[in-house]
């Protein structure tokens, strides 16, 4: 494992967001030097999520039907919610739910490279957007990390916010979103 004190997280890129009514969603799209075969494996094998995703898995995601319970992770209450894939079409789309929130990931081949361009789709709350957007940025570069043999080891939930390129990534996507730079943790209300 390479050290995580070397890892820098390159600027914010890749990502938009959608408003649809009141509901948001983050749309991020990554190219990775991996085949989709190998990217789809790692989306949907308990063993390969529990090296990079912000959540574990008690079951395989890779089956339309199949009921998974998925936990956050580094959380001070963990949440765990019940999903049943909806959409499994290996190795190009995968479609379930995350804490109630839609989760769609599109993989597709890059011709020549032998790599892949993986989009995520998931909805989240507005205030949350540029947050959301860090966090899957650097779960995305410990992905790649990951696939290519060089982990750098799960960053999520608390450790990622307390990672100084987690509250850069926070602020560039803010910008980029031209939302407020959201605080983390929030600040209580205060009272007059």
């Amino acid at each position: 494992m390479i050290q995580r004190e070397q890892y820098t997280p390159r600027p914010a890129y890749g990502a938009q967001i959608r408003k649809d009514g009141e509901k948001w969603t983050l749309i991020l799209v990554r190219e990775l030097r991996h085949s989709p075969e190998k990217v789809w494996q790692a989306l949907t094998d308990p063993a390969h999520l529990r090296e990079w995703a912000p959540f574990d898995a008690d079951g395989n995601l890779g089956t339309v039907g199949s009921t998974v319970k998925l936990t956050t992770v580094g959380a001070h209450t963990p949440l765990v919610s019940e999903t049943t894939v909806t959409r499994a079409d290996a190795p190009n789309v995968l479609e379930y739910k995350w804490g109630g929130f839609d989760m769609r990931w599109e993989l597709e081949a890059l011709c020549g490279s032998g790599g892949t361009r993986l989009t995520l789709w998931t909805n989240i709350g507005h205030r949350f957007i540029a947050m959301g957007a860090a966090g899957w940025q650097i779960c995305f570069d410990v992905l790649d990390h990951l696939l290519s043999g060089t982990p750098i080891g799960r960053m999520v939930g608390p450790d990622a916010i307390k990672f100084g390129g987690w509250q850069r990534l926070n602020a560039e996507y803010a910008k980029q979103f031209g939302i407020e730079t959201p605080k983390w943790p929030p600040q209580a209300d205060q009272k007059s």
